[in-house]
């Protein structure tokens, strides 16, 4: 189940990472409408892709399954700006939300069928399916695979 929380003007008054609030929650995306946390069944429960690709992290091809991006954005009525992807160690990137095509990246929650530690670059990455097509495999593109995902913000 997606929940929709007020949790969002809590962490902003510091009394506690927005991460603590809930253990469950992996992934919290802030929109001018509010805060929506998912936690890993409420992804799963969305539609899934799966691809074969290389990396560049990575040795060899690699299964990738997650809730593409661009049912994520089209659930969420996201048609236009920027997704602020931050990390649980606080690395931010910035994807356009014209990123968020059909055959194009995922929110991967599974690497070769099992789901990722944060050891493992988990339990969310963003990952574009680079063997698919030439412009995925660019300095920029990469520079928007985020891995340990656990933020969105979107902005205009």
């Amino acid at each position: 189940m997606i929940r929709w929380t007020a949790v969002l003007a809590i962490s902003f008054s510091g009394l506690m990472p927005l991460s603590s609030m809930a253990s469950g929650v992996v992934l919290t995306v802030e929109a001018p409408s509010g805060a929506q946390v998912f936690e890993m069944d409420d992804l799963r429960a969305l539609p899934a892709e799966t691809f074969e690709t290389e990396t560049i992290w990575t040795d060899g091809k690699q299964t990738f399954t997650g809730v593409p991006l661009s049912e994520l954005t089209a659930a969420l009525g996201i048609e236009a700006g920027v997704l602020e992807a931050m990390a649980i160690n606080a690395y931010a990137v910035e994807i356009p939300v014209s990123d968020a095509i059909d055959g194009g990246p995922v929110i991967a929650y599974e690497r070769n069928g099992a789901e990722m530690s944060v050891r493992e670059k988990g339990p969310l990455w963003i990952v574009y399916p680079y063997d698919s097509d030439p412009r995925y495999r660019t300095e920029e593109i990469y520079s928007r695979s985020i891995w340990q995902l656990e933020k969105i913000t979107v902005k205009d």
